[in-house]
């Protein structure tokens, strides 16, 4: 989960185990072990964290250990019967926590700022975790599609089913008018009214929901109190027949062959389904590199001034520049960028500076003319640097980083190897047709 694109679930929230904040504390564990906590806190510098931590007997580090390898029913199950805590002992940390109110000026001042902003017709707004909840609703509430595309249609964050997240998107766009006059929503998309048919739900009710519940989690309880149950294997057919729509769909394939050499241009017979172009559309008309939507270039490409891993710098930092870096690391934070800017002479900062002011790699190469001739001789030893670079303890590193994406590749050794893999296997993950 992204808490940069969404908050985690409510405080309040008690659908782990429940225990009062241990949904919001799994959120934001897996935030902060992915790098994408956003401005949120993970663990003892949040007092709730703290606080829960204290209650269940645990640290933040062994917490966080689980959080990111247990599903949320296994992992509630197993937080709260290590911590030894009874039922009633949970219920009282629940009423404590359901009921605490400000206790200082900062808080109190925070209570009674965000209540103006953004709900200054409640008078029903006491408590702490209320606050916080107003604060998070009021700061996800919106959708500016004029600014940036929604999030690519491959996400399955909402009940499981394809697009969800996305349409949830265009609701909240359009409940603010900022939809630009380029994304349709609800019944005016094909795509939304398959998922409107599917839930049999109507667009206004889809649009309350996603305007209410800005995390998507919260968005598919919320749903399900409405919907009719649906088994997993009609959200799975479903989802197969989305994502795979488009030229092999019965009657599409003019239609989608035009709309494919309008977006992409004549020659992309490699780009076979609607959601494909969705991801190429939505980068090319705001003019980003979206890295939730697809990888940068291999680590072992060398097309850019002959360096290996220099294009795939470059769209990470595109990528960072359009906060949409995802998952992965740029510049000094990356092993590689890091030995890449230091070969160059030149600082992350201006780096990125260059690639703002340079729009194809052809300009940025013509940009670094002078810093790439005065180390043409020292290319072939960067590479060998680059390719080899593997982690102190190997056998570590393959029992877990890499068996978590493939258990059979015993051979992988270097961070390259493992960077390549891991872009595959997680990509392959999110374009997975059910």
């Amino acid at each position: 989960m992204d808490l940069n694109r969404q908050p985690p679930r409510r405080p309040s929230n008690t659908g782990m185990g429940g225990v009062v904040g241990l949904a919001r504390m799994t959120d934001k564990a897996r935030g902060h072990y992915a790098e994408l906590i956003g401005e949120f806190k993970y663990g003892q510098i949040s007092g709730n964290d703290a606080d829960l931590l204290a209650f269940l007997n645990t640290t933040e580090e062994a917490f966080l250990d689980l959080a990111i390898a247990t599903p949320d029913d296994e992992l509630a199950e197993q937080v709260v019967a290590s911590s030894g805590r009874s039922t009633a002992e949970i219920d009282e940390f629940n009423t404590q926590q359901l009921d605490r109110e400000p206790e200082d000026d900062l808080h109190r001042r925070l209570l009674k700022e965000r209540i103006e902003a953004y709900a200054p017709e409640r008078t029903d707004i006491k408590t702490v975790l209320k606050s916080i909840e107003l604060d998070d609703w009021g700061a996800f509430r919106d959708t500016d599609l004029t600014a940036a595309p929604p999030r690519t249609a491959y996400i399955k964050t909402v009940l499981g089913i394809v697009a969800a997240a996305r349409m949830a998107d265009k609701a909240r766009a359009s409940r603010i008018d900022k939809l630009g006059g380029y994304y349709l929503y609800g019944d005016d998309s094909y795509l939304d009214r398959q998922i409107l048919e599917l839930l049999g739900i109507d667009a206004a009710t889809f649009a309350e929901g996603a305007w209410l519940n800005p995390n998507d989690v919260e968005l598919g309880e919320w749903l399900l109190e409405r919907i009719k149950p649906l088994s997993t294997g009609t959200v799975s057919a479903f989802n197969a027949r989305m994502s795979l729509h488009g030229i092999a769909t019965p009657g599409y394939e003019e239609r989608f062959a035009k709309r494919r050499d309008e977006v992409c241009g004549e020659g992309r017979n490699d780009i076979t389904t609607y959601f494909e172009l969705m991801d190429i559309d939505d980068q090319d008309h705001f003019e980003i590199v979206d890295l939730e939507r697809r990888p940068p270039r291999s680590p072992y490409d060398a097309s850019v001034a002959g360096i290996l891993s220099f294009g795939r710098m470059i769209d990470k930092g595109r990528a960072h520049l359009a906060q949409r870096l995802s998952v992965y690391y740029f510049g000094e934070d990356s092993g590689f960028d890091r030995r890449i800017l230091e070969h160059l002479g030149i600082t992350q900062e201006q780096f990125e500076k260059g690639l703002s002011e340079h729009a194809t790699d052809d300009a940025v190469l013509g940009w670094l003319q002078p810093q790439l001739e005065a180390v043409a001789g020292k290319v072939d030893d960067l590479n060998e640097t680059l390719q080899s670079l593997s982690p102190d303890n190997v056998r570590d590193f393959l029992r877990g980083a890499v068996r978590k994406l493939d258990p059979a590749r015993t051979d992988l050794d270097t961070f390259m190897a493992f960077s390549e893999l891991d872009d595959v296997v997680t990509f392959a993950r999110l374009h997975s047709h059910v």
